[in-house]
């Protein structure tokens, strides 16, 4: 309780400078939650799914293989599954069919996680807009002030601007180490997806005759 006294005197004490960054925050952690529960549902065990794939191309399933995919529904797997649909066309009509559903899940995967860098620099340019309005108010308030009051002035004008530069550089620390973990974890969710994707044209491509008999 006396830590979330203390959080409430900051908090008050900071003025109206502290609203828009209590506002970012709560949209930077929402943010950060979706993107990270999306991120770990998209997320797949490549090697177990290639394992899976291989298996049932090999053996001349592709049904079996399309199934595989339909049953653990992820970015990458209906990204695979439109390529398996297309497995008696062309190979130029199986990576097209693999483009074309990559160009509708690749942009859900990146989506709004950028909007993460940017709300963490307005966290700090609203923690400096707050830092200068409490120096301002301070400064004058003290100049209307007999001497008496004027260091009592400046204090409360101070404190206000240092609990605005507080909040805003902890919420911008927050947003960026939430961007850093997300694009890294985007990074790899694309780079598996890429390397699944090649495979299992190569898959398919080279065992064709085989999967038409």
């Amino acid at each position: 309780m006396g830590i979330l006294k203390d959080i409430s005197e900051s908090f008050h004490e900071g003025g109206w400078g502290m609203w828009p960054i209590l506002f970012t925050s709560i949209v930077i952690i929402a943010l950060i939650v979706e993107r990270a529960v999306y991120l770990f549902k998209s997320s797949v065990d490549k090697d177990k799914l290639l394992a899976l794939l291989k298996s049932q191309v090999m053996s001349g399933n592709v049904q079996g293989a399309i199934k595989v995919c339909s049953g653990n529904p992820t970015p990458m797997t209906r990204i695979v599954q439109a390529g398996l649909m297309k497995f008696n066309k062309s190979d130029n009509e199986v990576q097209a069919a693999m483009d074309e559903a990559a160009l509708r899940e690749l942009p859900k995967i990146n989506t709004r996680t950028p909007y993460l860098a940017m709300l963490s620099n307005f966290a700090v340019m609203a923690g400096l807009l707050g830092t200068i309005a409490g120096m301002i108010k301070a400064f004058g308030s003290a100049a209307n002030e007999d001497a008496a009051n004027k260091a009592a002035e400046l204090a409360a004008g101070i404190s206000e601007a240092l609990n605005c530069t507080a909040f805003g550089i902890g919420v911008s620390l927050v947003g960026l180490v939430g961007y850093s973990l997300l694009t890294g974890k985007t990074t790899k969710v694309t780079d598996d997806i890429n390397e699944v994707t090649v495979q299992v044209v190569n898959l398919v491509t080279s065992h064709r005759a085989q999967m038409q008999q």
